[in-house]
């Protein structure tokens, strides 16, 4: 246990937290007191990104917490970098500056994009340094995935993806499952689209449990094996997305929830030609 919420076992011994707290989407100038917030609610599992833009914030709010650096689990993640193996170091190096940190515990390629294979390379390096505990992916599709796994030596310990009640990726879980991959959803309220807090099944269910949907669906995702990092800006509401620990869905439930899966994303699809010249064209300072 961290604190009160389980952890997990990646495939390299290193344990993360199940649930944890990520800042996606939040400025630089409220992300120090928000993580603060966090810290202080109980989450220990801390997510961001180079792309984020607020890497520095939250150090400023690990350091000002005063919680042991053992105790804490920090993720960031290297956006697509124009020359690979070249610059993956110096962005590593950046990353970990301005989170004023000696190491991470996790680190990311952030998109299935660029020279990702040089990338790996170079973070097979900063494992192997114990400058990064873990290192994964992040929205790789199996098919990627695979190729990856099959002409590296060090098999990533997670990929984050988006996951969510309308887009489940159970294949994809299984997959990544069978080859020693963690599940990491991000997205996981699916940022309120298709009416998903007044969604039927899900408020069914939360009244049965005296819960939310939003601690329904985080539930769900953790009786599932998933690790989910929730974005709150509210203490009241960090304090409620992290007390999903005190109830179990039922197997009925988890089918219902089941039905509720399109397989197709909400934001966009990596596989779509524009989204990885979107991506692919995106500097980031």
């Amino acid at each position: 246990m961290t604190g009160t919420i389980p952890v997990v076992t990646l495939s390299n011994g290193v344990q993360m937290p199940i649930l944890g707290y990520g800042v996606f989407q939040i400025p630089a100038e409220d992300a120090e007191q928000a993580v603060l917030d966090a810290l202080d609610t109980g989450y220990r599992l801390i997510d961001t990104a180079a792309s984020y833009q607020n890497e520095a914030a939250v150090g400023r709010a690990i350091r000002a917490s005063g919680i042991p650096r053992s105790e804490l689990f920090v993720t960031t993640k290297l956006f697509i970098q124009s020359n690979g193996e070249k610059t993956t170091r110096q962005a590593f190096e950046t990353s970990l500056a301005r989170l004023g940190l000696d190491y991470l515990d996790l680190y990311l390629i952030h998109q299935p994009f660029g020279d990702y294979y040089g990338e790996w390379r170079v973070m097979e390096e900063l494992h192997a340094q114990g400058l990064a505990r873990a290192i994964g992916v992040a929205n790789f599709y199996p098919d990627r995935l695979a190729d990856l796994i099959l002409h590296n030596r060090v098999v990533p310990t997670v990929n984050q993806i988006e996951t969510h009640p309308f887009f489940q990726r159970q294949a994809d879980q299984d997959f990544m499952t069978e080859r020693g991959v963690q599940i990491e959803s991000w997205g996981p309220f699916a940022e309120g689209r298709n009416n998903l807090f007044t969604d039927p099944v899900l408020t069914g269910i939360a009244s049965a449990h005296g819960k939310s949907v939003a601690q329904v669906v985080l539930r769900w995702l953790t009786q599932r094996g998933v690790i989910v990092i929730p974005k709150s800006v509210r203490k009241d509401r960090m304090t409620q997305n992290v007390d999903i620990f005190d109830f179990e869905l039922t197997p009925d439930q988890m089918a219902a929830i089941a039905t509720m899966d399109t397989v197709t994303s909400l934001f966009f699809d990596h596989r779509d030609p524009e989204a990885a010249i979107r991506l692919g064209s995106r500097i980031i300072d």
